[in-house]
């Protein structure tokens, strides 16, 4: 397909492409990887009048500790996400889930910061970012907003962003060092996006679960964060009777669509085979016994 015709700028700075989104009247689009943005303006599902390239605004292709928050800048790619050395240390899950995305090319180019924004709800960085309750840095000509993940995502592909606001960054706070956690994926191919994903952070103490953080994705309209299951595990040792109730739970609870890929009872039993993978590996993670859960 041939695109619309657009205007093409490329800022130095982020005022510089704050004014230049307002202008649009709200047909201008972000764009740094465009892995997700370049497809729709081929298919003439949307028509940009401006499209701003962010990728040579200075700084913003950085990963950093600020406190104890990691800050993904709006052009940190896939590949970067997956290997940095700050992800790996304070937030493994991430890592672990950066290694299920997409193919190299798709890596090399596209964005966490891009993903979270497209919020597909079958994409594993806006799971990330919900479960472990991040915050989306906005930025507009009236200056910053700080976007709860909670709030952020509002349906498949749809965000809370105002259309003058584009995103600076994510920050999300550093897992506990003693933390345990999981995270299993199932796509029909490596790198396509999972029918189910369940990923799942918890401490030990005194042999019970604590501070449990449940996500999903795949599996709803929007990524998801479950207290509903995180509540059956809090404060219990993880018995094959806990892990079989978390399975019931999920089987009651989620609401899957059903699609070529696959049916909604199918995403339904999917989704407990995988909680009870990762949150086998967060348990022993966290300093739990494998035998803890065979009773």
């Amino acid at each position: 397909m041939k695109p619309a015709q657009f205007d093409y700028a490329v800022p130095t700075t982020v005022e510089e492409a704050a004014r230049l989104l307002a202008e649009s009247n709200g047909d201008g689009k972000i764009i740094a990887g465009g892995q997700s943005l370049m497809p729709m303006i081929n298919f003439r599902l949307v028509k940009p009048s401006i499209l701003i390239d962010v990728n040579r605004i200075a700084g913003l292709n950085r990963i950093e500790l600020v406190g104890k928050r990691v800050r993904i800048g709006a052009t940190v790619r896939h590949h970067q996400t997956a290997s940095d050395p700050l992800i790996a240390k304070h937030l493994p899950v991430v890592h672990d889930a950066m290694q299920h995305v997409a193919h190299v090319t798709v890596r090399n180019r596209g964005t966490f910061c891009g993903s979270v924004a497209h919020a597909d709800p079958a994409a594993e960085m806006p799971m990330v970012t919900r479960f472990l309750d991040g915050t989306i840095i906005a930025l507009s000509i009236r200056g910053e907003r700080r976007i709860p993940a909670a709030d952020f995502f509002v349906g498949s592909l749809v965000n809370s962003l105002e259309p003058d606001e584009m995103v600076l960054a994510v920050e999300i706070d550093v897992m506990p060092d003693e933390a345990g956690w999981g995270f299993e994926e199932f796509a029909k191919r490596h790198g396509d996006f999972a029918l189910a994903a369940f990923a799942a952070t918890l401490r030990m103490d005194n042999g019970r679960a604590r501070d449990v953080r449940i996500g999903m994705m795949g599996v709803g309209e929007v990524p998801l964060r479950l207290p509903e299951v995180e509540e059956i595990l809090e404060e219990t040792q993880l018995t094959q009777g806990v892990l079989q109730a978390v399975a019931e739970k999920l089987n009651d609870i989620l609401t899957p669509n059903t699609d070529i890929h696959a049916s909604a009872d199918y995403r339904r039993h999917l989704s407990g085979v995988l909680a009870k993978r990762a949150l086998r590996s967060a348990w022993v993670r966290a300093g739990g016994r494998n035998e803890a859960t065979n009773g």
